[in-house]
């Protein structure tokens, strides 16, 4: 078991879900503007890392 590449993939779908978040306030118009860019900008952080570290991380068996 991989604990790296599991923790990655846990990083990647929290990414994805708060660029989702973030995308459908942004389309129904919300006035929290400063929420949505924190949240916006950590689901990228989040999404990005979390590919990486799928990517690097080599399998071993």
């Amino acid at each position: 078991m991989n604990v790296k590449r599991i923790f990655g993939t846990i990083l990647t779908i929290l990414g994805i879900f708060g660029l989702v978040y973030t995308g459908y306030e942004l389309i129904q118009k919300s006035h929290a503007y400063t929420t949505l860019i924190v949240v916006g900008i950590l689901g990228l952080i989040f999404f990005s890392s979390g590919i990486s570290l799928v990517k690097n991380t080599k399998d071993e068996s």
